[in-house]
């Protein structure tokens, strides 16, 4: 984590796309009045530089700094952000901002991915070791966990014990609608389509996106296919694409986007972030993001997540300040967060 001034220094060069080390001074020394000397802005450059956050081009009075990390990974308040009414939230844009593929790179620092693929080696480790009976307990477990989890992030009011009985017995949960019950099963029908052939995934195309869809919402009411009619989201007055031409273009452009990086757990991110933003149906959107972005994972040798331990509140809250600000930190915290603790819980 960064401290106050380079995080300063992050924005004022993300905002200035060129800024030279004079004009930085210049800068941090209107806004914090103590501890700014060249040296310790030459530390604080360093760095960053260091992280990935920034890069340095030309030499002595000519040194410029550009910045790396996109604004999508901007530091935000999000306890300051959610006091706010929901009328009273200005946000970056009230519809569907068409400029923010150009902030879908470098979600992962180089040290992050670096840090990462090692907990993911450990994955590869311990499922090596484990016999075939094992490793089919340990999937069954996790497609329990992630089934009852991602449906309870939608309203689902099954527990876990509930949602167990129902995927190996069976057996529904007295007092609880049918529909619930339908939402869990295509949970684990989803889940076993991806098992099955994970290597499947590994190039994406709209209809293996559509696919993941229609196991999700089938027998919910929900029609297949891209939505042609417009959607409204609680909590936000975020609106979605409303055009149909325009979403198949935007999930188009998804798939090309997703293609094109090589950072696994980046593929993974960027597809629950976009199918939550983009809404392509009109029912089942974030319970799908989360099944393709397991999906990603497991096509690339990557852990996938059971989301058991996020909290609920915490999810909603990171997916709205993407859809308001566009801004992924928060989320992409929490999505590292449970991609750590998968790897401890699970095989």
């Amino acid at each position: 984590m960064n401290n106050k001034r380079q995080e300063l220094i992050l924005k004022y060069i993300r905002k200035q796309k060129l800024v030279s080390r004079s004009k930085l001074q210049t800068y941090i020394s209107k806004i914090m009045s103590n501890k700014n000397s060249k040296i310790t802005l030459l530390r604080d450059l360093n760095t960053l530089i260091a992280e990935g956050k920034i890069k340095k081009n030309g030499i002595a009075k000519n040194t410029v700094y550009t910045c790396v990390v996109p604004s999508t990974l901007e530091t935000i308040n999000v306890t300051a952000y959610f006091k706010k009414d929901i009328d009273k939230r200005i946000l970056k844009s009230d519809y569907f901002n068409f400029d923010i593929w150009d902030n879908l790179h470098n979600l992962f620092t180089h040290k992050e991915k670096q840090d990462l693929a090692k907990f993911n080696k450990q994955y590869i480790k311990n499922k090596k070791e484990l016999s075939p009976i094992l490793l089919k307990k340990e999937l069954e477990r996790l497609s329990i966990e992630f089934s009852w989890k991602s449906s309870h992030i939608e309203g689902n009011t099954y527990s876990l014990l509930d949602t167990e009985c129902l995927l190996k017995e069976n057996v529904q949960a007295k007092g609880k609608k049918t529909e619930e019950a339908i939402m869990i099963l295509n949970h684990k029908k989803a889940l076993d389509f991806v098992y099955t052939d994970p290597v499947y995934f590994k190039k994406l195309s709209i209809s293996k996106i559509e696919e993941l869809h229609r196991l999700l919402v089938s027998g919910l009411n929900v029609n297949f296919g891209l939505r042609k009619n417009r959607v409204g989201i609680t909590g936000t007055n975020y609106r979605p694409i409303d055009n149909i031409h325009q979403i198949r273009q935007s999930v188009e452009q998804l798939v090309k986007v997703i293609n094109r990086t090589e950072n696994p757990l980046e593929k993974a991110l960027i597809a629950i972030l976009m199918i939550s933003y983009i809404q392509p149906f009109e029912d089942g959107n974030k319970r799908s993001a989360r099944i393709l972005g397991n999906a990603l994972l497991l096509a690339n040798s990557y852990c996938p997540l059971s989301y058991r331990s996020v909290n609920e509140t915490n999810y909603k809250k990171a997916t709205i300040l993407f859809y308001e600000q566009n801004n992924a930190t928060y989320f992409k915290n929490l999505f590292v967060e449970q991609f750590k603790q998968a790897i401890k819980k699970y095989f």
